[in-house]
């Protein structure tokens, strides 16, 4: 039985690493091989990091409501597939099936307390912090990390 290797997601695309290392993923509860990945590279990680700065232009200039849209979809997203998420924690981490459910649960949570912090994007002004002069902030995002 061949196994599937496990690709990285770049750029909105499942693609192959650059890398030779192979690893393998294994089902602790059983021992079971279930799958295979490859360990990233360096170059792998400048892909990534190309692409999302990429990205973050466009993201940056989206209003706040509109990223909340987007984060809720993806909470859709973990619903619609909630058990198969589950079953592959499951099978990843020798879990049993009710604390990978509850851990579903609780991933959906945080992401949507995550859809929140587009409120918390606001900047202030404090007036008169001395004699003639009102300070101000903004929040905006800063840009890719790895």
């Amino acid at each position: 039985m061949t196994l599937p290797i496990m690709k990285n997601y770049i750029n909105g695309e499942w693609v192959e690493s650059n890398g030779t290392t192979m690893g393998d993923v294994t089902n602790p509860a059983t021992g079971k091989k279930i799958a295979q990945v490859v360990y990233g590279t360096k170059d792998d990680v400048e892909q990534a990091v190309k692409a999302a700065q990429e990205a973050f232009v466009q993201w940056r200039e989206t209003p706040p409501l509109t990223r909340a849209r987007y984060i809720f979809r993806i909470k859709d997203v973990f619903e619609e597939n909630f058990e198969e998420i589950a079953q592959t924690l499951t099978m990843e981490n020798g879990k049993i099936i009710d604390e990978a459910r509850a851990e579903v649960r609780r991933m959906i949570e945080n992401v949507e307390h995550a859809t929140a912090a587009t409120t918390l994007m606001c900047g202030y002004t404090l007036e008169d912090i001395a004699k003639g002069i009102d300070s101000y902030g903004h929040r905006q995002p800063m840009g890719v990390f790895a």
